[in-house]
């Protein structure tokens, strides 16, 4: 696992994690319109990015690792923590592990209960067509068709490059192992009900329907969480192609007393 650092450490602490497949990157802009303020820390998930050499094991391991950094860098407390999909269960799982953990917390269209269906699905897709989803060309060609995007939604540059240096380095081992723990074996634990947190559960209006269950599933252990949902949007879209409504959401969520 590889951390990456922006603002001063002096500032409240914020982590946000990352998506499965993609990696730090995914909140960089997000970083930089807050690292005057915090001190912002993107991790980079092991089996992603630059640690795509390192096997992928389970939600429950990678949390673990996470907390192990809080604790040595951190003083074992953040301000905030953050996460979209599978890094918004990772952030599920840092409350099931240390309800203390964050003072306040954003989860992004992720899902707590299983899903097998979805997982063994997902599982054939890559082992017939993963040669082609993350190739360098279809890198590349995924890349291009983000030209008939709205505008506010492409990538920028400094983005779209990482994006075609770190995508096509996941192996589908990682793909298989994160189907297998976020999709076909996570169960939210009840130890969330003992967090403090301020929690705010987001999901697109266009998400799955097992998204917007678990966003309930969460608020009958956590009754003080406040769901949100992105009109128009489908999954993980402001965390990833719409920084500036993901901001415009998060900063009085993060702001307020």
């Amino acid at each position: 696992m590889n951390f990456h650092e922006f603002g001063s450490s002096t500032n409240p602490h914020i982590m946000l994690i990352h998506g499965g497949g993609n990696a730090w990157w995914n909140y960089l802009r997000q970083a930089k319109a807050l690292m005057d303020r915090y001190h912002v820390i993107l991790p980079t998930l092991d089996g992603h990015g630059e640690e795509s050499a390192l096997p992928y094991h389970s939600t429950e391991e990678e949390a673990q690792a996470l907390l192990d950094y809080i604790d040595r860098c951190c003083g074992g407390h953040l301000f905030a923590l953050g996460g979209v999909s599978l890094g918004g269960q990772i952030v599920m799982e840092l409350l099931a592990q240390r309800p203390d953990v964050a003072q306040k917390v954003i989860i992004d269209g992720s899902i707590c209960y299983p899903q097998p269906g979805m997982a063994r699905f997902s599982i054939a897709v890559v082992r017939l067509c993963g040669w082609m989803l993350f190739s360098r060309w279809s890198c590349r060609a995924q890349m291009a068709m983000m030209r008939f995007l709205p505008e506010k939604m492409r990538f920028p540059d400094e983005i779209a490059r990482y994006y075609l240096q770190d995508m096509p380095r996941v192996r589908r081992e990682t793909l298989y192992a994160m189907y297998r723990s976020y999709m076909m074996h996570y169960t939210l634990k009840e130890s969330v009900a003992l967090t403090s947190a301020e929690v705010m559960y987001w999901y697109g209006e266009k998400e799955r329907r097992c998204v917007k269950e678990s966003a309930q599933q969460f608020r009958a252990l956590v009754p003080s969480c406040r769901i949100y949902e992105a009109k128009g949007c489908n999954h993980g879209y402001l965390a990833v192609y719409l920084p500036e409504e993901w901001l415009a959401v998060a900063l009085p969520f993060l702001e307020a007393p």
